[in-house]
C-alpha cells in the first residue's frame, strides 16, 4: 500500500532519485476478469504470490460480522482434492512460507516460495479459488478458534476494547464500524452456510487481483496464470458495496474506559479523513506529509513538544491510513508521564494543533518529511512485500496501479499551503472521537485500606518509629 511505502526506510534519511516510478509492473487480464500484476526483482531466487479479493469486513451482511475473517480461516480446510491443512503442509515442506489477511477492503492470501516452486503454489491458490469444500467437523472447530482469537486480542486487552469502540463512534453509518473479527454476539452464531455462501458471492476471478513479485518474469508468469486460473468461470458481475459518504457529524464525541489491567493511563483521540478511495488523492498526499511533520518520530512537532521540552509524555505518535475505499482516520495517541494528568497532556496536545492551524508548517519541514517519505519508496523496491502488497491494496482500495507508480512524484508536489488546508478540513473537534484508557476507580474501602497503609508507612519512616534490625520483633 502506498502509506506502507512512506514509512518504510523513513529514518533513513536517504536523498529521493530523479525516477518517478516505484515498482515498474507489468500486467494482464485474463478473459475470466482476473487482474494479474508482475513485479521482477531478480536480487533473489525468491517470488511471492499474492491473491487479493474485492472483498473485506466491511462487506459482511448485516447480523453477520465477521463472517470474511471466518471464511479467511475456511479457506485451509480443503478442496475437492486436498485434505485439510494440507495447503500450508506442502507450502512448509516445499521450504516456503504462507498466511493470510482480511482487511476492511480486501483478503488476501500469499505464499513465499522459491522460484522454482511457484507453479506449485498457483496451482493450490487456483484450485482453492474454485473448489473448496469444508467438513462441518472442521468448520466447527475453527469457529472457535476465531472466537478464541477475539477473545485474546480484544475482549481480554482494554486498550483493544477501547479502540473497538473508538471506531465504532467514529464512523456513523459506513461499515468500518464494525470490527473486522466480528462482533462477538454474532461471531458466536455464524455457520458454514454463513461462510460458503459468502465464497459463492465473491470469491471469483473477476473479483480478484493477482500479483506475483520476485524472480521471475512476465513471460513465465503469464503461460502459469492461463493454465492454472484461466479455467475457472467468472463468477455473477460483483459490484462494490456503495462508497457512502459520512453524514455531517456536529458532536465531539468521548469514549472512556476503566479496567483494573490499566496500570498507565492513555490518551487518543481519532478524527475523520477523507482517503484516496474517495477520490481525494492530492489531499491524502498532503495529510500523510501532516503526519510525519506532527507526528513520526522523534523529530515531529509532538515529540518535540511533549516529550522533549514539556516533559509531559512518555510517547505521543499520530497516524494516517490514506489507502482505505472509504473514509479513514487522522489519530492521535499519547502516554503522559507520571503525575501528568490526562487533562493537562490533552490541553498541550490541542495547543500545538491550534498552533499548526494558526501558522501552517515550515518549508524546511516539508522539505525533511519528502525526504523521508521518498526513502520510503527507494527502499520499497528492494522488498517482495511490500510491492505485491502496495499493488494489491491499491487495486483493492479503488486506485490504479499509476497512482502507486507516480506517488513520489505527487509528494514531490505538496505544498505548505495544502498540508494546512488539509490540516484545517480533518482537525476539526466535531468531527472526532476521544479515547481514555484508565486504570479502575478505586472503591472508597479501597481508598480508606490505602489510607491506613500511608499512616503506617509514615510511622515507619520516623526515628524510633519501627523495627530495628536485630533487637525488636
Amino acid at each position: 500500500m502506498i502509506g506502507a511505502l512512506a514509512g518504510f526506510g523513513a529514518a533513513a534519511g536517504l536523498a529521493p532519485t530523479a525516477r518517478a516510478a516505484v515498482f515498474n509492473p507489468q500486467t494482464f487480464t485474463l478473459a475470466n476478469g482476473l487482474t494479474v500484476v508482475v513485479i521482477e526483482n531478480h536480487r533473489m531466487p525468491v517470488v511471492r504470490q499474492m491473491l487479493f479479493y474485492r472483498v473485506g469486513s466491511a462487506d459482511d451482511p448485516p447480523g453477520k460480522s465477521g463472517v470474511a475473517h471466518y471464511l479467511e480461516h475456511l479457506m485451509f480446510k480443503g478442496t475437492r482434492t486436498a485434505k485439510p491443512n494440507e495447503f500450508s503442509k506442502i507450502v512448509a515442506r516445499n521450504g516456503g512460507r504462507d498466511n493470510a489477511f482480511t482487511s476492511p477492503d480486501a483478503t488476501g492470501y500469499y505464499q513465499t516460495v522459491a522460484s522454482d516452486r511457484l507453479e506449485l503454489v498457483m496451482r493450490m491458490e487456483a484450485d482453492r479459488m474454485a473448489n473448496l469444500v469444508v467438513d462441518p467437523k472442521e468448520a466447527a472447530p475453527e469457529l472457535k478458534v476465531v472466537v478464541e482469537e477475539r477473545r485474546s486480542r480484544t475482549d481480554n486487552r482494554p486498550s483493544a476494547q477501547l479502540a473497538e469502540q473508538i471506531t465504532a463512534a467514529l464512523y456513523v453509518i459506513y461499515p468500518y464500524r464494525i470490527p473486522i473479527i466480528g462482533w462477538a454476539h454474532e461471531l458466536e452464531k455464524l455457520t458454514l452456510a454463513d461462510a460458503m455462501a459468502f465464497y459463492r458471492k465473491f470469491y471469483a476471478p473477476n473479483n480478484a487481483v493477482l500479483v506475483i513479485t520476485g524472480d521471475i518474469t512476465v513471460d513465465q508468469v503469464r503461460p502459469l496464470a492461463e493454465k492454472y486460473y484461466g479455467p475457472i468461470p467468472s463468477g455473477p458481475k460483483i459490484t462494490r458495496r456503495a462508497n457512502l459518504a459520512e453524514p455531517p457529524q456536529r458532536v465531539a464525541r468521548r469514549v472512556i474506559l476503566r479496567s483494573p489491567r490499566v496500570r498507565e493511563p492513555r490518551w487518543s483521540r481519532d478524527y475523520l479523513a477523507p482517503s484516496r478511495g474517495q477520490g481525494r488523492g492530492r489531499r491524502a498526499d498532503a495529510l500523510e506529509m501532516l503526519d510525519v511533520i506532527l507526528g513520526s518520530g522523534a523529530t515531529s512537532r509532538l515529540y518535540r513538544a511533549l516529550v522533549i521540552e514539556n516533559k509531559l509524555a512518555l510517547s505521543v505518535g499520530t497516524f494516517y491510513d490514506a489507502d482505505m475505499l472509504g473514509p479513514t482516520a487522522f489519530g492521535i495517541h499519547a502516554r503522559p508521564k507520571q503525575g501528568v494528568a490526562l487533562a493537562t497532556l490533552e490541553a498541550a496536545i490541542e495547543a500545538e494543533i491550534a498552533k499548526l492551524l494558526a501558522h501552517g508548517v515550515t518549508e524546511a519541514e516539508v522539505k525533511a518529511a519528502k525526504k523521508r517519505l521518498l526513502a520510503g519508496a527507494i527502499f520499497a523496491r528492494d522488498s517482495l512485500r511490500r510491492g505485491a502488497s502496495a499493488i494489491g491494496t491499491a487495486l483493492t482500495s479503488g486506485q490504479t496501479i499509476a497512482d502507486v507508480e507516480n506517488w513520489p512524484d505527487y509528494i514531490k508536489k505538496v505544498t505548505p499551503a495544502q498540508i494546512l488546508e488539509a490540516a484545517r478540513e480533518v482537525f476539526r473537534i466535531e468531527r472526532s472521537v476521544t479515547g481514555l484508557l484508565l486504570p479502575a476507580a478505586k472503591s472508597a474501602a479501597e481508598s480508606r485500606a490505602k489510607s491506613k497503609k500511608d499512616v503506617a508507612a509514615k510511622k515507619m519512616a520516623k526515628p524510633g518509629g519501627g523495627p530495628r534490625p536485630g533487637r525488636d520483633k
